[in-house]
C-alpha cells in the first residue's frame, strides 16, 4: 500500500530527434525534435492529460523542454527546467556517430561500451558522477510532492540511472530494458527508495489517428 511519504513520478524520455535516428551522440548539445519527436510528445501530451499532476520538471535542452511543453499545454502546469536532468556530458563524444567513436578512438570506445563507471570522456562525466547528478535531483524534486505526482521529462541516460535504481541493477549491468522516446514510465519514490510501477509504455504512440501538425 501506498503511504503519504511517497511521491509518483511519470518518467519520460525525449521525442525523436534526427540525431537518434543517425545514431549521433548528443549528450548536452542542445539538438530539437524532429517531425517525429513532435508527433510522439502530442500523443504523450494526449495520454497524460487526464492525469493528476502537481509539478513538471524538465531538463533545460530543448529536445526534453519542448516535449514537456506538450504536456504543460494538456495538464496547465507551468514547466520547471532543471539543468539537473540533463543528459550525461560525453565531452568529445558529442556529435559524433557511434561508427565515428569506434573509428576515431577504439581504446575508448571499448571503455564506453563496457561501462567503466569511472571512465570519464574528455570534457564530460562518468557513470558514478552522473548516478549521482541525477539521483540527487530525482531526490531534491520528489521531496517537494510528497503526497502527489510529478512529471519529469529528460534523456535516456537519465531514465537508464532511474531504472537502475528502482530495480537494484549495477551500473556495468548489461541495459535489458528499453528508453524508448516518448514512452511512458512510472516510479514510486520514498526518502529511502526508488520502486518500479511500470515501463516503457508505448500504446498512446501507436495510436494509428492522424495528428494534424499544426496543432503542436
Amino acid at each position: 500500500m501506498q503511504t503519504m511519504a511517497s511521491t509518483r513520478i511519470i518518467a519520460i524520455r525525449h521525442g525523436e530527434t534526427a540525431w537518434n535516428v543517425d545514431t549521433r551522440i548528443q549528450g548536452q548539445l542542445d539538438i530539437g525534435l524532429n517531425a517525429t519527436g513532435r508527433q510522439q510528445a502530442r500523443r504523450l501530451a494526449r495520454a497524460l492529460g487526464s492525469e493528476s499532476i502537481s509539478a513538471i520538471y524538465t531538463s533545460d535542452l530543448s529536445r526534453a523542454r519542448d516535449t514537456a511543453q506538450s504536456i504543460a499545454q494538456a495538464t496547465g502546469q507551468p514547466l520547471q527546467p532543471h539543468t539537473g536532468l540533463r543528459e550525461r556530458g560525453f565531452g568529445l563524444f558529442q556529435g559524433k556517430t557511434f561508427v565515428e567513436i569506434e573509428r576515431s578512438w577504439p581504446e575508448l570506445a571499448l571503455r564506453w561500451r563496457q561501462r567503466d563507471p569511472h571512465w570519464t570522456p574528455e570534457g564530460g562525466e562518468s557513470l558514478l558522477t552522473l548516478r549521482e547528478r541525477i539521483l540527487g535531483t530525482t531526490n531534491e524534486l520528489a521531496s517537494r510532492h510528497i503526497g502527489q505526482q510529478i512529471v519529469l521529462v529528460a534523456h535516456g541516460g537519465v531514465l537508464d540511472v532511474l531504472y537502475r535504481a528502482a530495480t537494484g541493477q549495477d551500473l556495468q549491468a548489461a541495459r535489458s530494458w528499453n528508453l524508448g522516446n516518448a514512452a511512458i514510465n512510472r516510479l514510486l519514490w520514498t526518502p529511502q527508495s526508488l520502486t518500479l510501477v511500470g515501463w516503457a509504455d508505448t500504446q498512446h504512440l501507436d495510436d494509428d489517428e492522424v495528428l494534424d501538425e499544426s496543432t503542436s
